[in-house]
């Protein structure tokens, strides 16, 4: 009994001391002590465990001390944790029209439209709408097969088929918001101008182009490439910006979401 008594004081003290670490970030930003602030927002983070809104409070942090690649970046893990976070959307947006030559974004309209149902709810509110989904599915299948009714049938046949396509999309969303922090398949530039090549070496000849992007661009990263015998980079992300630039570019110039 005691070792369980003492293991939930210690649980207790590490929450305590997390939550104090938030409250004195809070405290170091609203005295504009913004490098502090960040110091302790990323150790609260890494005390207490990712979340939505200590990701924001430390994106407005970065961005206060004119880190604009970190505060995007910062923005980004806290939608990909949060998708329904509105104030980290709305901070996002604003500083990424603060970065320099900001990638056209050419993504279908369909996309779009999905991103934006997507934003609507967190990933907890998804997976209780497919389940509540899924309740009103078995409800039509039942008023089908026991319904001597043949109204009632065709409302359960009809009905069922709809609200099915329904769940199995919100089932979709809930996956893909619930595993969408962590996934390493999209990242940020954090230093202020790197380039896009299109070969994986430092050094290049006249026919190869190169592009530089600045900081606070996001990429998607197709592969990776490592190159331990280029004395300049180690290794390379074959990356995608958008979805119609393809190239590479230096690791170490970019954070993953």
């Amino acid at each position: 009994m005691k070792y369980i008594f003492a293991f939930c004081l210690t649980l207790i003290s590490l929450s305590a001391s997390a939550t104090s670490l938030a409250l004195r970030a809070d405290s170091a930003y609203n005295r504009e002590d913004y490098a502090d602030a960040i110091r302790l927002y990323n150790e609260a983070i890494a005390g207490e465990g990712v979340s939505s809104n200590l990701y924001y409070n430390l994106g407005n942090a970065y961005y206060r001390d004119n880190r604009l690649g970190k505060a995007i970046l910062s923005y980004e893990r806290a939608l990909a944790l949060d998708p329904s976070n509105e104030e980290a959307a709305t901070n996002l947006e604003f500083v990424r029209t603060r970065i320099e030559d900001v990638p056209e974004d050419d993504s279908s309209f369909l996309s779009n439209v999905h991103g934006n149902i997507v934003s609507n709810m967190s990933p907890d509110a998804w997976a209780w709408t497919a389940l509540v989904l899924f309740i009103i599915v078995l409800g039509t299948v039942a008023l089908y097969i026991f319904s001597s009714n043949v109204t009632l049938r065709k409302v359960g046949f009809f009905g069922g088929i709809i609200v099915l396509v329904f769940f199995v999309y919100s089932l979709v969303i809930a996956y893909q918001t619930a595993n969408a922090f962590g996934k390493h398949d999209k990242a940020v530039v954090i230093v202020p101008t790197t380039n896009l090549s299109s070969a994986p070496r430092s050094t290049h000849s006249e026919k190869e182009k190169i592009v530089p992007i600045h900081e606070g661009t996001k990429i998607e990263i197709i592969d990776s490439l490592s190159t331990p015998d280029d004395p300049n980079v180690g290794k390379w992300y074959d990356v995608k910006i958008n979805n119609t630039t393809r190239a590479w570019l230096d690791a170490q110039t970019v954070e993953h979401i």
